[in-house]
């Protein structure tokens, strides 16, 4: 299991990105801790619960099977 984080830096697509602990590109500040998940998948679910009205999407490099735009 990784620990998963939501970046509260909105990108400059609008996106809110999903991080696993340990990413060349984690924010080094303004982050929110969502838990320990077994997939990006769950953790960015988890993500959209807590926040509905971001638009929330997996990190190219960390969470690339949930990164979508």
């Amino acid at each position: 299991m990784k620990d998963y984080y939501l970046n509260n830096n909105q990108q400059n697509n609008g996106d809110y990105e999903v991080h696993a602990l340990g990413c060349t590109y984690f924010p080094k500040q303004n982050y929110v801790y969502l838990g320990q998940f077994l997939s990006c998948q769950a953790a960015v679910l988890q993500a959209k619960q807590e926040y509905p009205y971001r638009k929330i999407n997996g990190c190219y490099y960390c969470s690339n099977p949930c990164h979508t735009s």
